[in-house]
């Protein structure tokens, strides 16, 4: 079917007019289109990752190489989702700096060659998605794992914005103790 902008409304799900360049605690998830359990499989409340699970740990801890400004917090490979805490570096962990604000404290960021600094969170995702989806075809190809059809990740991720160290630990918590409770998560 053809675009028809009367009819194909994409709404953004993003937060309006937020800087997500600026530095904070970002929550994300990215799920596997269809649903479809590819990365391993929760055994007794444990997530026990394949190769497909490992190589998207290993494009996980990438990021922080390719885009300097990036620290890595939590985060866990699910049979068919990924969620993963990311902080772009100078954020305070009890709070997400207002739009408005000037920074209290400047944060020097070191180049790295090759690193995308300042990247905004989207930019970082999409890098995320497109190498962990190039590996997976290749291995498809090499290795026999199980195809996908059409695309591997859905359109689009879930993030939400940690304004405060009260967030942030019960969203920790929550990505650390997700295997224990897969029968219960939406993603099941």
């Amino acid at each position: 079917m053809k675009y028809n902008p009367d009819i194909h409304h994409r709404r953004s799900i993003r937060l309006k007019n937020y800087d997500y360049s600026q530095a904070g605690l970002y929550f994300v998830t990215i799920c596997v289109n269809n649903r479809l359990s590819l990365f391993g499989q929760i055994v007794n409340g444990e997530m026990l990752l394949n190769d497909a699970g490992k190589m998207i740990e290993k494009w996980w801890f990438e990021m922080a190489c390719k885009f300097g400004q990036l620290a890595l917090h939590e985060f866990v490979v699910m049979p068919n989702h990924f969620h993963g805490i990311i902080e772009i570096v100078g954020a305070d962990l009890r709070v997400c700096p207002a739009m408005n604000e000037t920074p209290i404290v400047e944060v020097e960021v070191v180049r790295m060659e090759g690193a995308h600094a300042g990247a905004p969170l989207h930019e970082i995702v999409q890098w995320f998605k497109t190498m962990t989806t190039n590996e997976y075809i290749r291995n498809v190809r090499q290795n026999h794992w199980q195809p996908f059809e059409n695309k591997l990740w859905q359109r689009n991720y879930h993030e939400h914005i940690i304004r405060n160290e009260t967030a942030y630990v019960k969203i920790a918590e929550y990505v650390q103790t997700n295997p224990q409770k897969w029968h219960d998560d939406c993603y099941f």
